[in-house]
């Protein structure tokens, strides 16, 4: 059906095991990813693509360390969580895993490229107003549903789902496509929980 996308978060090296903000096995959402991409005749995706030195990194901010927060003007005093360095801009990390089939995607929105500000949402950067442009381009296509996959289940995709909803889409989460950070632990569960009660349809990938 042509009224429908899937959108592939963020399924980079650095996210995988080995990279330098690995996902539980995050590599396994990418055979099933490459059997979803087959049904959808519109198929995009997500890069984190963040420049040295980025808002996000702990490094960037004396003293700090990875998963600790920190208020930041950019986002009108709201923390930002902060992570180990990851996906710079045209490094190894941020490539797309070697077996993660890229010949579907129409588009590849690359995402936290300013230094100042995150990017988790596929939608939106985490200002909350400037948006990425894919719901754009998606609205310009007729696409009324979209299905997610990719990492992570309780922070890009999550951002992602939510945004997508806020913009009027009918947002499908494909359980076994995802893997989440968990962290702190329980985050999965409630993010989940959330999703489930704002609208978002978890299916099975047999039923895309």
């Amino acid at each position: 059906m042509s009224d429908r996308a899937l959108v592939v978060i963020d399924v980079q090296n650095d996210f995988c095991p080995g990279g330098a903000l690995p996902v539980a096995e995050g590599d396994r959402v990418v055979p099933v990813i490459n059997r979803l991409s087959a049904r959808f005749q519109r198929v995009v995706a997500t890069q984190d693509w963040h420049p040295p030195g980025h808002v996000s990194f702990a490094s960037s901010h004396p003293g700090r360390k990875p998963f600790e927060s920190i208020p930041l003007a950019s986002l009108e005093g709201r923390p930002q969580q902060l992570w180990p360095e990851h996906c710079l801009a045209g490094s190894r990390g941020a490539e797309l895993h070697p077996r993660l089939d890229a010949r579907p995607f129409a588009l590849i929105v690359r995402k936290g490229s300013r230094r100042e500000l995150d990017s988790y949402s596929a939608f939106f950067e985490n200002d909350r107003r400037t948006p990425t442009g894919l719901g754009y381009y998606l609205q310009g296509l007729g696409v009324g549903e979209v299905w997610l996959a990719g990492l992570a289940t309780d922070v890009c995709v999550y951002h992602s789902a939510m945004d997508a909803l806020k913009l009027g889409f009918t947002v499908f989460l494909v359980g076994e496509a995802c893997r989440g950070i968990d962290q702190p632990p329980g985050s999965l569960e409630e993010r989940l929980a959330e999703m489930r009660a704002a609208g978002v349809r978890l299916a099975g990938a047999d039923e895309a």
